[in-house]
């Protein structure tokens, strides 16, 4: 027969046991909760792009073939005219250089290399290539940077003050000989590699020159 020392130690272990057990139940609702909100707002959108680091301008970027140095970013209005609409584009300026080690090739800045990342799990916008000395000017291998710049397409009511453009690096590899693909490598498969925010001035363009 068990003495009452020991039916009040049971007891009383049976409540810690439920205490804990409660805990562990509210924690697991708390966060079943947290990832029903993330779901619904379109977050894992955006903390999938967080997997790469993101640094503040100005910043020198290493990816795939080329390398980019951010200086500054202009959200450019042009007002709305007799015969035309307003519009607004967002244009970012870098230098870039080609460090293409494997293949020592002249190529340009694809327009999937340089995206605006606007949040809010939004999509993705491509830029419209890089503008250096020409929009998708080859660049040399072995030759200093260049200036360059690209723009996104925004809204023509687009404001904001901080701006973030993700960089894709393509990689050298080749493919799965086994499935009748180039083994040989070859640059291919953009793979994100920084996010790059840069505080943005305003600049109207009127059409006038001065």
């Amino acid at each position: 027969m068990e003495s009452l020392d020991e039916v009040i130690d049971a007891m009383i272990a049976d409540r810690v046991i439920h205490r804990h057990r409660r805990i562990w139940l509210l924690v697991i609702a708390l966060i079943v909760a947290a990832a029903l909100v993330i779901l619904a707002t379109g977050g894992w959108k955006e903390k999938k792009g967080r997997v790469v680091p993101t640094m503040d301008a100005p910043a020198t970027v290493t990816a795939g073939r080329f390398e980019f140095g951010f200086t500054k970013a202009e959200i450019i209005r042009k007002p709305k005219g007799e015969y035309s609409e307003a519009e607004t584009v967002l244009r970012v300026y870098f230098t870039a250089k080609n460090i293409d080690s494997e293949e020592h090739k002249s190529e340009s800045i694809h327009n999937d290399l340089l995206v605006f990342v606007p949040g809010g799990g939004e999509d993705l916008v491509d830029s419209n290539g890089g503008d250096c000395q020409g929009l998708n000017w080859d660049l040399v291998y072995g030759l200093p940077p260049v200036e360059c710049s690209t723009k996104f397409e925004v809204a023509p009511d687009f404001a904001a003050d901080t701006v973030e453009i993700g960089v894709l690096g393509e990689q050298y590899k080749g493919d799965n000989g086994a499935l009748g693909l180039q083994e040989k490598p070859y640059w291919q498969s953009e793979t994100p590699v920084a996010v790059v925010r840069l505080k943005p001035t305003v600049v109207v363009d009127d059409g006038k020159d001065g």
